[in-house]
């Protein structure tokens, strides 16, 4: 009987993968901005678009995407690399993620050659940063309970209205792709659902910032007045958007975010105890090398599905479950080894990162897909329900 585990093989990264790894660390070397671990921690929530036009020059935003549109044309293991690095260094990278990672390659698989032809090019050139309006108030992670409508208007175009919420970085991007309803009700799930292409500084837009728990304001609330979208706003064909974003959630859900999110604050704890000569805790860090090193197989077998033309959304369900329970197992284990010895002189970068981490670290479950989703997904694809 074929299980899920079956669907993994074991993927290695190229010899050009790995040469290119060299160019990006040089990179990193020469441009990274100098940030204590603490600021460093926050990566891939680190808004710093002047970073991301610098990667954009090297070619190295839209990594994946054809010549054609202003993309390198990498295949999806050097995009692998690129971001393995850029996270581990802790580099700010959230204001081309979105776009790079996700709203570039749905443009170009589900997008008219007119979209490709005018948002690619803006993405690699780090023109275009983009969020994704996904989540709304009242409807937790049912994503096909989705209420936001998009109306068609007698004479062309649609009526868009309705709110997205927990939206990362609403307030700094230029577009939104959004799910919305275009027919049916929201009893009819994933029947009747559409993504469009929303310029956020049409009228009737609003975007309000969401202070977390850590003093950041990455999300934001967005609120549609009968905002007015050409019918070129619309991807695809009309009805699609469900099968649009179960592949998009598959690129989302498997790559090297789900499991470094808490790597420079694991990286700032080893430091301090190699500085002591503390070796006591040696076997613990051993468990957490080996842990990272099964998670990474997983996550490059799926970046080998994806670079084969497929959408393993299962097989990346089980990679992002997996790899958030072990983001949130290194705060948790940290906080409780500094607080066992509470006489040690520990300094205060390495108490700012902890305290940061152990903050955020619940949403690492919920962003892309929260835990108890995921587990129904792996169930069907197990055959148990």
């Amino acid at each position: 009987m074929t299980t899920l585990i079956d669907r993994f093989e074991l993927a290695a990264l190229p010899p050009s993968a790995e040469a290119f790894r060299q160019d990006v660390r040089a990179f990193l070397h020469a441009e990274m901005p100098p940030l204590p671990a603490d600021r460093r921690a926050r990566s891939w929530m680190g808004f710093d678009a002047g970073f991301s036009r610098k990667l954009a020059a090297r070619g190295w935003v839209g990594v994946t995407l054809p010549r054609a549109y202003g993309g390198a044309e990498m295949d999806a293991f050097s995009r692998f690399v690129l971001i393995e690095e850029l996270l581990c260094a802790g580099a700010p990278v959230s204001a081309h993620w979105i776009a790079d990672r996700q709203s570039g390659p749905l443009i170009r698989k589900f997008g008219s050659e007119a979209q490709r032809r005018f948002y690619l090019p803006r993405i690699c050139r780090g023109e275009a940063f983009f969020c994704i309006g996904m989540s709304e108030p009242n409807s937790g992670s049912d994503l096909a309970s989705v209420g936001t409508r998009a109306t068609p208007r007698a004479d062309g175009g649609w009526t868009l209205a309705g709110r997205k919420i927990w939206t990362t970085n609403a307030q700094h991007c230029q577009y939104m792709i959004a799910l919305v309803r275009t027919s049916g009700t929201p009893q009819d799930r994933n029947q009747g659902l559409s993504q469009f292409i929303i310029d956020l500084s049409l009228p009737g837009v609003t975007v309000r910032p969401i202070a977390d728990l850590a003093g950041d304001a990455h999300f934001s609330e967005v609120f549609f007045d009968d905002v007015q979208l050409s019918d070129d706003a619309l991807i695809g064909r009309e009805g699609s958007g469900w099968e649009q974003v179960t592949a998009e959630l598959a690129f989302e859900r498997s790559g090297p975010e789900r499991i470094y999110s808490s790597i420079v604050l694991l990286d700032r704890w080893i430091e301090w105890l190699r500085g002591r000569g503390e070796t006591a805790l040696a076997p613990a860090i051993g468990r957490y090398a080996t842990h990272l090193a099964a998670l990474r197989d997983l996550s490059l077998s799926v970046t080998a599905r994806l670079a084969a033309g497929e959408s393993p959304a299962v097989e990346a369900a089980l990679v992002k479950d997996l790899g958030t329970t072990f983001e949130q197992e290194i705060p948790s284990a940290i906080e409780a080894a500094l607080g066992a010895n509470p006489g040690a002189d520990i300094d205060g970068e390495l108490l700012r990162t902890c305290a940061y981490v152990n903050q955020v670290c619940p949403t690492y479950s919920l962003r892309g897909g929260t835990r108890e989703i995921l587990r129904g997904m792996i169930a069907r694809g197990l055959g148990l329900r």
